[in-house]
C-alpha cells in the first residue's frame, strides 16, 4: 500500500514540473496533491524506524512529513490566489521529482535494488580486505567478520541523500560547468564517504569495540553524527558553486515562516 502511495506522488510531482505553461496554474494543484500523498508515505515510516531502535529517524522523518503538508498547503493557496503564487514551490517541486525519478526505482524494483546493494556490499569487503582486515562477502548482501554478521539495506548505499543533491542541483539553472562542479563535490564525495561509513560500522560491529551495544553505538550514534557533518559540508560546498539555490531555500523558508505563524506576508 505505502509503496502504491508512493508511486502515486511520484508521478503527480513529476506531472507538476512538466506541465505546458498554459497549465501553469493547474501545476500548483497537481503539486499539492503530489506533495499530500509524499507526506502520507513519510508519516507511515516512524514504525519501522522504531523496530530497529533509530529514533533519530523516527524524529526526521515525521519533520519530513510536517514539511510536505506545509508545501501542500502552500501550493493549494497560490493555485487560489494564482496572482501572487509562488514560483519557488514549483522549482521545489521539480526538485523532488527529479530525485525521486532517480531513487524510486531502486526502492521499489527489484532488480536495481539488489544490483546497487550487491555492489556496495562487494565494494565494502574489498576495501576492508585492501586494509587486511579479514572479512567475506557472505550472499549478495551480507557480509562476515569476526563471526558477526551484517547485512547491507538500501539506506547503506546513500542513494537517498544522493537523489536529494541531484535534485537540488538540477532543478535551478545554472552554467554547465558550475552545475558539473556542484555535481562533482556532492554526488562522488557522499558515495566515497558513505563506503568508508559502512567500513567503519562493520569493523566496530565485527570487532565490538563499543561492547555489546556495538552496532547502535557506531551505526546510530557516531556514524550518523559523522554522516550529517560531512553533508552539511557538502551542502556548504554546493551552496557556494550555485548561489541561485541558496536564494531559491532561503524564499521557501520565508514562505514556509508565513504559514507556520499563521501570518500575511507583506
Amino acid at each position: 500500500m505505502i509503496a502504491q502511495v508512493l508511486w502515486v506522488a511520484l508521478i503527480l510531482l513529476i506531472a507538476s514540473s512538466i506541465l505546458p505553461g498554459q497549465y501553469r496554474r493547474h501545476r500548483f494543484l497537481i503539486g499539492a496533491a503530489g506533495w499530500f500523498f509524499f507526506a502520507i508515505h513519510w508519516a507511515a515510516q516512524p514504525m519501522h524506524y522504531i523496530e530497529i531502535g533509530d529514533y533519530a529517524n523516527v524524529v526526521l522523518v515525521l519533520a519530513v512529513s510536517l514539511f510536505c503538508l506545509l508545501v501542500c498547503h502552500a501550493m493549494i493557496r497560490s493555485y487560489r490566489h494564482y496572482e501572487s503564487a509562488e514560483k519557488i514551490l514549483l522549482t521545489l517541486t521539480t526538485a523532488s521529482a527529479l530525485g525521486g525519478a532517480f531513487y524510486y526505482p531502486f526502492a521499489e524494483i527489484e532488480v536495481l535494488n539488489t544490483f546497487l546493494i550487491a555492489v556496495v556490499a562487494e565494494q565494502v569487503v574489498y576495501i576492508l580486505q585492501s586494509i587486511k582486515i579479514p572479512a567475506d562477502l557472505i550472499g549478495w548482501d551480507q557480509i562476515g567478520i569476526n563471526g558477526y554478521k551484517i547485512t547491507i539495506i538500501l539506506a547503506c548505499t546513500a542513494i537517498e541523500s544522493i537523489a536529494i543533491f541531484l535534485g537540488l542541483i538540477f532543478c535551478v539553472r545554472a552554467s554547465v560547468k558550475r552545475t558539473a562542479i556542484a555535481f562533482a563535490v556532492s554526488v562522488p564525495v557522499i558515495y566515497i564517504l558513505n563506503l568508508a561509513r559502512n567500513v567503519f560500522v562493520v569493523v566496530a560491529y565485527g570487532y565490538q569495540w563499543f561492547g555489546e551495544n556495538s552496532f547502535q553505538i557506531a551505526h546510530h550514534v557516531i556514524a550518523k553524527i559523522g554522516s550529517g557533518i560531512a553533508l552539511f559540508v557538502i551542502a556548504y560546498a554546493v551552496l557556494l558553486t550555485l548561489p541561485e539555490l541558496l536564494d531559491a531555500i532561503d524564499r521557501l523558508f520565508a514562505i514556509l515562516r508565513v504559514y507556520v505563524r499563521g501570518e500575511e506576508e507583506t
